[in-house]
């Protein structure tokens, strides 16, 4: 892990150009930008871009788990994401606060309460998939935003309703707009008036509080509140050890955290899992002979692979508290460090033949937490990295269990990024048929080999 020192500073390589001239390819093509410097300098370097400031980059898995085992007193949370998700939230708080808030959240997402949540997933994703048309290319990465937000919107509160409906039209409108603010330097994030993005940032936030605040008084008049098994009541019931709750301001940041946590980038695996699978027609058949059989490992390793290969969040970032040396490099206090998911899960050091799109390499194993890190690392690591993983199982499962998805022969959908997520530049396009007798299935097999020959030729 790092440690504190006083020794003489000493950073990694840095392009040797003006800050500006840093930040214009780090914010219009960050992937690019970041495998180029990798590519030139190795495993750790030096940027200096907007919401970060000064930071060294690190994808070499020694360094890695440095990182992430590093004690919470040295080192914290990096970006702006906090200030759009409230001071409250797991994404602000730090050292002891921190630790003891995720303590009381660990209970909702517990493994044992995956399959009440799953009953959820399956009808949201029966709901939505029941309008898909035959036969015509259409993207699904909004159909994945409706069945993962009404999924979450149902765990987090229990039952639907006005605020519910309420808030399934403002969440998106409001996450999209974070997830860009959050990346963006700091003059933008201003309030400029009504109609600038910080100020309709603050118009959002403000409608949010309102819904929060009326939901959390109906909860605890509810005469039926100490068996209700929803996200928010185990929160308002959840005790710190001097036998306080969390507030209710932090309870509305929390809440956001999760609600935006266990959307997005939920979703947009999803539609980077149809981008992958499409292009992969015999893992396809292979799939669907699975999910006809009733098992899953071949299923749960391709969403390992969707998430290695086509990760929505670039980084997980942390910022240090005191000089520190971390590997070989000296930092000040106050810099930035930048754990790349991106170049970890895409070296070769780490996944022979990384650019091959192959689940089978975690067929009988799960990934290293230090070279597979799409949920990040260390105390920080998304808590509700379970209920996502269940999530995407089920929906994949119920679409394979329904759906025939026709193959393609065209190009690998570019990334497009919506600020802090990594989406699939078309929207994850799809062709599908529902599914029909055994014979048909025969014929529809004759066609997935065919379009694999081509694509092999």
């Amino acid at each position: 892990m790092a440690v504190a020192t006083t020794d003489p500073v000493r950073l990694p390589p840095a392009l040797p150009v003006p800050r500006y001239l840093q930040a214009i390819p780090f914010v219009l093509a960050r992937g690019k930008t970041i495998a180029w410097l990798r590519n030139r300098y190795g495993t750790e370097f030096m940027l200096d871009v907007p919401a970060l400031g000064k930071t060294m980059v690190v994808s070499d898995p020694v360094v890695v788990k440095d990182m992430f085992t590093t004690n919470s007193d040295l080192i914290g949370r990096a970006g702006a994401l906090g200030l759009v998700l409230g001071p409250g939230s797991t994404f602000s708080l730090e050292g002891d606060a921190h630790r003891a808030r995720r303590k009381l959240l660990v209970p909702p997402f517990h493994g044992k309460r995956m399959a009440a949540y799953e009953d959820i997933v399956e009808q949201e994703t029966i709901r939505e998939i029941a309008s898909w048309a035959g036969g015509v290319e259409f993207a699904t990465l909004e159909s994945f935003m409706r069945i993962t937000l009404n999924a979450i919107l149902r765990a987090v509160f229990g039952a639907a309703g006005d605020a519910f409906a309420e808030l399934r039209e403002l969440l998106p409108r409001f996450v999209m707009l974070g997830s860009r603010m959050a990346v963006m330097p700091p003059i933008v994030r201003r309030d400029y008036g009504s109609w600038s993005p910080w100020g309709r940032m603050l118009r959002y936030r403000r409608r949010y509080d309102e819904i929060i605040a009326e939901l959390i008084a109906d909860a605890l008049a509810d005469p039926a509140f100490e068996d209700r098994q929803d996200v928010l009541s185990l929160m308002l019931r959840a005790r710190y050890e001097d036998g306080s709750r969390i507030s209710d301001d932090h309870v509305a940041d929390e809440l956001l955290t999760l609600l935006a946590a266990g959307h997005e980038t939920t979703a947009t695996t999803l539609g980077w899992a149809v981008e992958r699978l499409r292009r992969h027609p015999a893992l396809l058949a292979r799939l669907t002979e699975e999910v006809d059989a009733g098992e899953s490992a071949l299923r749960q390793a391709t969403i390992y692979e969707v998430q290695r290969t086509r990760p929505v969040i670039d980084g997980a970032p942390r910022r240090t508290k005191e000089r520190l040396r971390l590997g070989d490099w000296v930092l000040p206090a106050g810099y930035s460090v930048f754990v790349s998911i991106q170049l970890s899960q895409a070296s070769e050091q780490n996944f022979p033949n990384a650019a091959t799109f192959d689940p089978d390499r975690f067929i009988g194993s799960n990934p290293d937490n230090h070279t597979w890190i799409p949920f990040g690392g260390g105390v920080r690591r998304c808590i509700g990295a379970a209920f996502a993983n269940m999530e995407m199982d089920v929906v994949l499962r119920t679409l394979l269990r329904e759906y025939d998805f026709e193959p393609t022969a065209e190009p690998d959908e570019p990334v497009h990024s919506r600020g802090i997520a990594n989406a699939p530049g078309r929207g994850g396009l799809a062709v599908l048929r529902r599914r029909g007798t055994a014979a048909q299935r025969v014929v529809r097999a004759g066609e997935v080999a065919d379009i694999a020959a081509h694509r092999r030729g």
